[in-house]
């Protein structure tokens, strides 16, 4: 009888422990309403062929931050995409398990719940967020993780079954299930109501400076940035080679960019045209992290980019003066905006 009644008492403390961890990392997690678009922000979920729901969102901002899908529990997506850097870093590439480095820079995810063109990375090598999300866990250089391996670890964390269950019907764990919930949640952050959008839109004419109203007339005047940069998110979601990496005595590139994707010989050095929403909150600029300024970004178009073979016929020397490259400088930087904020969850399914 005396045991009876101790297995009963540890069974409700073991109970009672386990409802308040869930109810602890429940509070860190809630599920909330999906965000409208902010102002400048001309598209909304509803024209997705499969819009995120709350529940997915919320599964996938834990996974996004949760390092245990990660090989070795030290690396999340959001170890590389770091929301106070617009999901981007300040670094020029990205650091993996091991301490290991990757040649690339991450490319900030904001407003990409709607792309021109399906082209993720900045090969392109992925046609949807939720081909993306799966890249990096199990790059050998990045996670680490097989895909296998990373599931494996998700069902032996007992806590997120009812989570998988409550977003997608039942409690099984896939990797394309993982992939969605990811997906879903990088499609909630977007950037809008920047000082641009008010002046624009909203027409506020005081929203922004004479500087910056100076370069928005270069930027879709005299320095031609709209052939590239158009859109809602300022980028064609196409590939362009910039010369960036070329180097002109043995007349290599240091990476092939798109052309390793398409085999096409016209896309050699060719990378994706990045978003400019937030585009001052990451520097260095470019695939590579090379480009240490906004300005320097300027002045590497003014001067007509780095001649090599495959150079982009749409780069041309711009003949802007200091004044110019500025207000060009100062107009990105009006496009940092609000919406796509967030923290890591203060607590885990366990």
């Amino acid at each position: 009888m005396i045991l009876r009644s101790l297995a009963i008492a540890v069974l409700t403390f073991v109970t009672a422990a386990l409802a308040w961890a869930g109810n602890a990392w429940e509070t860190a997690n809630p599920i909330q309403p999906l965000p409208k678009p902010p102002l400048g922000i001309s598209s909304s979920f509803a024209d997705l062929e499969k819009p995120p729901t709350p529940e997915r969102v919320r599964l996938g901002r834990w996974l996004f931050f949760d390092k245990r899908l990660s090989a070795d529990g030290t690396i999340a997506c959001a170890s590389c995409h770091v929301p106070e850097h617009a999901f981007s870093e300040l670094t020029p590439n990205s650091s993996g398990i091991h301490g290991q480095h990757g040649a690339r820079k991450a490319p900030s995810f904001v407003n990409q719940a709607w792309t021109i063109y399906p082209n993720f990375f900045w090969d392109g090598r992925a046609s949807s967020l939720e081909d993306q999300a799966l890249g990096p866990i199990a790059n050998p250089i990045e996670m680490g993780n097989t895909h296998d391996g990373m599931v494996k670890s998700l069902k032996g964390v007992a806590g997120y079954a009812p989570y998988f269950k409550e977003a997608f019907g039942t409690d099984e764990i896939t990797k394309e299930r993982v992939a969605q919930a990811i997906a879903d949640y990088e499609r909630t952050r977007m950037s809008g109501n920047s000082p641009v959008d008010r002046w624009q839109l909203a027409k506020d004419e005081n929203a922004v400076s004479a500087e910056v109203k100076k370069g928005y007339e270069l930027f879709f005047g005299k320095a031609e940035c709209n052939q590239c940069h158009l859109g809602d998110n300022y980028t064609d979601s196409r590939f362009h080679n910039l010369g960036i990496g070329w180097d002109p005595k043995t007349k290599t590139l240091k990476d092939l960019g798109r052309y390793a994707i398409s085999k096409k010989d016209e896309d050699r050095g060719a990378f994706k045209t990045p978003g400019l929403r937030e585009v001052a909150k990451h520097p260095p600029y470019m695939h590579d992290g090379s480009v240490a300024t906004l300005e320097a970004v300027v002045e590497h178009y003014n001067k007509g980019g780095d001649k090599n073979p495959w150079l982009s016929t749409r780069i041309k020397k711009l003949g802007l003066d200091k004044a110019e490259v500025q207000a060009l400088v100062k107009f990105m930087e009006a496009l940092s905006g609000e919406g796509y904020m967030d923290t890591a969850p203060a607590a885990f399914p366990q």
